[in-house]
């Protein structure tokens, strides 16, 4: 966990910081060099996203997970006017499409949510965070115990994810039907309506808690530039369980720097093809 001294420290006073360190005015700074490197890092790279420069080793690391993931045109966030409409338009074309064509799906869902455990609801509802940090109530199809919320302070400790997210293989407040829906990524449905509610999109960063909003540093922060998707890089890579969070970030922001309708549809055939091969979370 890096100190209190990097906890606070902004761009520029991590500048100073190392200048202080070289000039042997600041031990703690000295002290603490490992943590602001790592800061420092991230920094670099965030300058990147925004059309700067930078040869850092979280640049690198990126650089590669680009190569590996394709080569679409990049542009300034600013300057992309007409993919933005593109893709909202999109959005509600698709979403629409898919609540009126799979009502029927919805419907026999619902049912057995019900008939698994008929004391809670049908949807979860669930704070998370949107683009510019607005806050919206995301919806699923309910795969937990109705306390599930209450118990995850017990579980903690069995974590097997990096930074704020919280995952376990085995988590025992999953439901009997909530284990098929999170197989086949059926809980995730619901969320077309916060798609055409432009709460989301089809494709971008997963949205995450206030809490974990609460833990990034300005370099994570940049997740929040776009709307958060139902699909993004993430969730389609065979090996994501393996992915530490800091991974995770740099694929987000790899994805706003070079987002684009063409990458967009290929998340959405690439995702496609993960949901029919039972591959989902």
């Amino acid at each position: 966990m890096a100190s209190d001294f990097t906890d606070v420290c902004e761009p520029a006073q991590a500048r100073s910081g190392m200048r202080e360190s070289s000039s042997g005015k600041a031990s703690r700074a000295t002290a603490d060099s490992g943590a602001l490197e790592r800061k420092t890092v991230r920094s670099g790279f965030a300058y990147d996203i925004n059309g700067g420069g930078g040869s850092t080793e979280s640049f690198e690391r990126a650089r590669r997970l680009k190569e590996e993931l394709g080569s679409a045109p990049v542009t300034g966030i600013e300057d992309r006017v007409a993919y933005r409409v593109v893709k909202r338009a999109f959005d509600i074309v698709f979403s629409a499409a898919v609540l009126v064509v799979f009502c029927w799906l919805f419907a026999i869902i619902s049912i057995l949510i019900k008939v698994d455990d008929p004391k809670g609801p049908v949807f979860f509802s669930q704070e998370r965070v949107g683009k510019d940090g607005r806050t919206f109530r995301m919806l699923k199809f309910r795969s937990m115990c109705v306390d599930a919320e209450d118990k995850l302070a017990e579980l903690r400790e069995l974590n097997e994810k990096t930074g704020p997210v919280f995952k376990i293989a085995e988590d025992p407040r999953i439901t009997r039907v909530g284990k098929w829906l999170r197989k086949l990524s059926l809980d995730e449905l619901p969320q077309f309506i916060n798609v055409l509610r432009s709460d989301m999109s089809i494709v971008g960063p997963r949205p995450a808690l206030p809490a974990e909003v609460a833990t990034y540093d300005d370099y994570q922060r940049q997740r929040l530039l776009v709307k958060p998707g139902m699909t993004c890089y993430w969730q389609t890579r065979r090996n994501r369980d393996s992915i530490t969070f800091d991974e995770w970030v740099d694929l987000d922001l790899l994805y706003i720097k070079k987002c684009s309708a063409w990458s967009d549809l290929k998340l959405i055939i690439q995702t496609v093809g993960v949901v029919l091969t039972a591959q989902g979370s």
